[in-house]
């Protein structure tokens, strides 16, 4: 909107509501003034339209490698085409974020059906099959949604995005985001300590964020943090024992990239608002367009800054999968204290405890296709019975499960119900509903081994 009444202004010369501005800086008399006169409102984010990317030379774009990085080598290497899932932030509470301005503050997701059909309309006019979603923090419902519709279109896509490391993202949404393309996301560890973590109201845990990244690196999916020091308050204590969670992470294998920040404070953040609550004294500066950073002192007196060379190089040789052994002392010239965190927290916090429960209204998804039956009797103490065999073929493998013949009859039917090309989704009640119409006891069938491999190769509770 305010491109577009600028543009107007610059063509023509009569006076109209058009003439008006909205958030634009110019020129009045020598002096830069601002101008947010008009009252047109934004476009909706369902209204804004596809890029269009018919007049930029794609081919002539060079390609620029960054070999330390994984996740800096996605962002530059290569062509991606660029989508937002949802305008603004819908956790929008971080107190180091600039959660008072409008691009994060107003929230606005665009229905997934909506959004792949701008994903088939630019890979039809770039022939470019790769997605950049450059969300603030990507909605993992609506993460869901989209897989959901890629899957049913039968689009052969790669995609990734920024997301919040939250316990929404199961096992089971991971396996769906990776059947859909997802090959890499990237989110906020940052400081590393819980006390941090709660005061930035992050509203994660470090084990929480373990459980998180396991749960993307079991599923194929690359997962990058974003680690931050010199937070408010951040004692040196707490800066050595986040560098201990992420060699940690690190070396157990769910985190495969990482950057260290050092924290900034911006105008319009939380922090920069209310320093006094912080901890921080800001060192008066004008603020202008496009510089909001503001200087500050810490009252804790702790100089940040030289840590960040032990920090940086440490972590670029962890994304090396080396140096794990070598004490936190090695990455520092000056004396530091020892950790306090346990060598084995994360390997603790990732210890798998299996759930026999499912919630009433979860979404059932089967997203493999249908088995090759066969039938054979069982016996066994001078009885005999039924069985059926089935077989799934799948990309790279095949399995086999058995059961006992009716309740494969039953199970067949409901795997094309399930099928994630079915638009109409089933819950977890429905199905249990309709098991006990014929048979007895749906939560013994439904964590049975037969269907524990089910789940294992795409049969999916979301």
């Amino acid at each position: 909107m305010p491109v577009e009444l600028l543009h107007y202004n610059v063509c023509h010369s009569e006076r109209s509501e058009e003439s008006l501005y909205k958030r634009t800086f110019l020129i009045e008399n020598n002096d830069v003034v601002y101008k947010n006169s008009t009252i047109r409102s934004d476009y909706k984010q369902s209204d804004v339209g596809t890029p269009d990317y018919s007049d930029l030379l794609l081919d002539d774009y060079i390609s620029v490698i960054e070999i330390a990085n994984p996740m800096h080598s996605l962002w530059s290497d290569g062509r991606w085409n660029k989508l937002t899932l949802a305008h603004g932030c819908y956790w929008g509470k971080c107190t180091f974020c600039d959660i008072s301005l409008d691009y994060i503050k107003l929230y606005e997701p665009i229905a997934a059906k909506t959004l792949v059909d701008r994903m088939e309309e630019i890979i039809a006019q770039t022939g470019e099959t790769g997605f950049h979603f450059v969300d603030e923090a990507a909605p993992p419902a609506l993460m869901r949604e989209v897989a959901l519709e890629i899957l049913r279109r039968k689009l052969t896509v790669s995609w990734w995005t920024n997301i919040r490391f939250e316990k929404s993202f199961t096992a089971d949404l991971c396996l769906l985001l990776k059947a859909s393309g997802c090959i890499a996301v990237s989110g906020g560890l940052e400081v590393a300590s819980d006390r941090l973590l709660e005061l930035i109201q992050k509203g994660v845990t470090v084990e929480q964020v373990a459980q998180v990244t396991r749960n993307f690196t079991e599923a194929g999916i690359m997962v990058h943090a974003y680690l931050m020091y010199g937070y408010p308050t951040q004692t040196v204590q707490e800066t050595i024992d986040s560098l201990e969670m992420v060699r940690q992470l690190f070396e157990i294998g769910v985190l495969q990239s990482g950057f260290w920040h050092q924290f900034a404070m911006t105008a319009h953040s939380p922090v920069g608002i209310n320093p006094e609550a912080f901890g921080v004294v800001p060192v008066t500066n004008e603020i202008t367009f496009a510089n909001n950073d503001v200087a500050f002192t810490d009252k804790t007196g702790i100089d940040h800054d030289k840590f960040s060379f032990g920090l940086k190089k440490s972590l670029f040789n962890y994304m090396h999968g080396i140096c794990f052994e070598y004490d936190l002392q090695d990455w520092f010239d000056f004396k530091i204290p020892r950790t306090k965190i346990e060598p084995d927290f994360i390997q603790n916090a990732l210890q798998k405890e299996t759930v026999f429960s499912t919630k009433p209204n979860a979404k059932i998804v089967w997203t493999g296709g249908i088995p090759l039956v066969e039938t054979f009797t069982k016996s066994k103490k001078g009885n005999s019975w039924e069985m059926m065999q089935l077989t799934f073929h799948q990309k790279t493998h095949s399995f086999e499960i058995s059961i006992e013949e009716d309740k494969a009859l039953w199970l067949l039917e409901k795997l094309e119900t399930l099928s994630v090309y079915n638009e109409k989704r089933t819950t977890f009640q429905q199905l249990k509903t309709d098991f006990e119409i014929q048979f007895e006891d749906f939560e013994l069938f439904w964590y049975s081994k037969p269907i524990n491999t089910l789940k294992e190769f795409g049969l999916l509770t979301l």
